[in-house]
């Protein structure tokens, strides 16, 4: 734990689920997914495109497009988990009963989003310093504009840009520059939530890095909360506190990065962090994950991993299995029926998983 984490939780998301409609059918593209965000805590979401990830954090801000349907669950946030306040705290409010006036106080002043398209999520034909001062005056509309000035100058200090780029345009900033320049534009209001979708996928490793460390040296002075979505599981790696694995709509394994790192307990989530090679140790041939991500119109019966997986037994086809402790009295969490008592004695271990995925590789190649 970080010294600006707690284990206060800042949101709640309890049984949430999404469908979409379109003209081939309902698509469920998240079902029943829980999990806790803590103050001052990086959450990853991980998993292959189509896995959810986007449209779960788009449900939890109501960012979701007209198409997508919200059908159960409850979004709580605590707005007392961050700032300190005299008197009683405030209690949990759920996300998904606020009028549209009610959300629009509440978004980038609590809740802020940096999409993954900083080039499309910025104003084109706006300065730098204009869309900072625009949200500023909107919702700081007492605050003089000498001191929207400081603070713009000041936003895109914190993120590693000049000052002097105030007056730039975005498309005389580099892709990293405007990456920063997104997050200047979601810390402008101080939120406690910030959901990050994919904010460094078209950008070079070196310029990833350097936004990463910048992320971390800003949470850790500004103790905000981080929804991270990437399908880059080495990322995450490095930077989450916890880990969520998302496939087909649904969580299969929750986990500090370090537990998940060491004892990956699905088949799927060991198969995403085994298909990039590593840099150290010995070497080894990168195993990809066999199979394709399901059709979500028509998913497969029971575990929708099954088709790919090379543990798989008759329980897996029929049964949807629950996410429960890997190991009794475990924080790591796993929805797999290898772990379920009621099918196996005892749960196997990372290298049992391994050579599943050794046998089916070698299979393959004969």
């Amino acid at each position: 734990m970080t010294s600006g984490q707690s284990d206060t939780p800042v949101l709640d998301v309890r049984g949430l689920s999404v469908e979409y409609a379109s003209e081939n059918g309902t698509v469920r593209a998240v079902t029943d997914v829980s999990f806790v965000l803590r103050r001052g805590e990086v959450l990853g979401l991980a998993g292959e495109s189509g896995s959810g990830k986007s449209t779960l954090a788009y449900a939890a801000a109501r960012l979701l497009p007209d198409s997508a349907a919200i059908t159960a669950g409850e979004v709580l946030y605590n707005p007392g988990a961050q700032r300190d306040r005299t008197g009683a705290p405030d209690k949990p409010m759920n996300l998904l009963n606020l009028s549209t006036e009610e959300l629009r106080r509440l978004r980038w002043s609590d809740l802020a989003v940096v999409f993954q398209s900083a080039m499309n999520a910025l104003n084109p034909v706006m300065t730098l310093g204009a869309q900072i001062d625009d949200v500023l005056l909107t919702r700081r509309p007492r605050m003089r504009g000498r001191a929207r000035r400081e603070r713009a100058r000041e936003l895109l200090r914190l993120v590693g840009i000049s000052p002097d780029r105030i007056r730039s345009y975005p498309h005389e900033l580099s892709g990293g520059m405007r990456q920063r320049a997104g997050i200047a534009l979601a810390l402008a209001l101080s939120p406690q939530i910030i959901i990050m979708d994919e904010p460094t996928t078209a950008l070079d490793v070196v310029v990833q890095r350097e936004i990463l460390s910048e992320l971390l040296r800003l949470r850790e002075q500004l103790e905000f909360a981080v929804i991270f979505i990437t399908h880059d599981l080495s990322l995450l790696l490095e930077l989450a506190d916890r880990v969520a694995i998302m496939y087909a709509g649904r969580l299969v394994e929750q986990a500090t990065q370090r537990d998940l790192y060491r004892t990956p307990r699905h088949p799927y989530s060991y198969g995403l962090i085994n298909a990039f090679p590593r840099l150290r140790g010995p070497r080894r041939v990168a195993l990809g994950i066999p199979g394709t991500p399901p059709d979500l119109r028509t998913p497969p019966s029971g575990c929708a991993f099954h088709p790919r997986c090379p543990l798989a037994f008759d329980a897996c086809q029929a049964t949807t299995p629950e996410l429960r402790p890997a190991i009794t009295g475990s924080a790591q969490l796993v929805a797999c029926h290898l772990y379920d008592p009621a099918y196996r004695p005892a749960p196997p271990d990372t290298s049992e998983i391994a050579a599943s995925y050794d046998a089916r590789a070698e299979g393959s190649r004969v």
